[in-house]
């Protein structure tokens, strides 16, 4: 991205808020550093970003209720949760919040910028550009891949840079099986066990997004992967 690049930091804890903002300040990032999160949400509603990086627990507005409504002000913005919790049901919610990553603390620093690089790379470069196509038709649904929009049946939904990747390779894969571990590897860059499992809540997610069209289906290939089926009505 030839602008510098804008970052939301939101942690309380003085001590790493204040490490977090000079390490990204030293690796070019332009940080900006609230430590609760009705700051964070005023900050966020004056100034446009590029990338957030919530903490969980936050005074005045926890971290998933600012991410709700980062979300509804339709500033497609990705984000990334940094939370002391490792409870599985935490992590979960964060993904069904429409997080692009998540890290537990204590983390790597350099861990945290390969991630937030990634993240940038994939929301405001690849994704755009690694087809030629940019919008896709199947049964009643039209997928914008620029516009990270999902129309069913005329119903808009955006989408996250995550959500975008993996319908976009099954819509490319219609009715062929697409690979687990391909499409982890190409949109997590990683197929360990737990993007696998991270891969299952946004399959759900998409799942949900398409119930209102029965003309098509994510079908799960056990072992395999999962299939964009598209049902003809007409001969069902």
């Amino acid at each position: 991205m030839e602008q510098k690049t804008k970052i939301l930091l939101v942690e309380d804890d003085p001590s790493l808020g204040q490490i977090l903002q000079e390490y990204l300040t030293i690796k070019g990032y332009e940080t900006t550093w609230c430590e609760d999160g009705a700051e964070a949400w005023a900050t966020f509603q004056k100034e446009q970003f590029h990338l957030c990086l919530l903490d969980v627990m936050l005074p005045k507005k926890d971290g998933f209720t600012l991410s709700k409504d980062i979300k509804n002000s339709s500033k497609d913005v990705p984000f990334i949760f940094l939370t002391a919790k490792s409870m599985k049901e935490d992590t979960l919610e964060g993904l069904s919040l429409g997080a692009d990553d998540y890290m537990t603390k204590p983390f790597s620093m350099e861990e945290l910028l390969l991630r937030i690089k990634a993240i940038l790379r994939r929301t405001y470069a690849d994704a755009p550009q690694q087809e030629t196509a940019k919008v896709f038709e199947f049964g009643d649904c039209v997928l914008d891949v620029h516009l990270q929009e999902l129309a069913v049946k005329g119903h808009k939904i955006h989408l996250t840079a995550k959500e975008v990747g993996l319908l976009r390779l099954l819509v490319m894969k219609k009715n062929q099986t697409m690979e687990r571990s391909d499409a982890l590897k190409e949109i997590w860059q990683d197929d360990s066990y737990f993007n696998a499992r991270s891969m299952d809540v946004y399959i759900a997610k998409l799942r949900k997004y398409l119930k209102p069209d029965p003309s098509v289906l994510i079908q799960t290939i056990h072992g395999q992967g999962f299939r964009l089926a598209e049902i003809d009505q007409a001969a069902s």
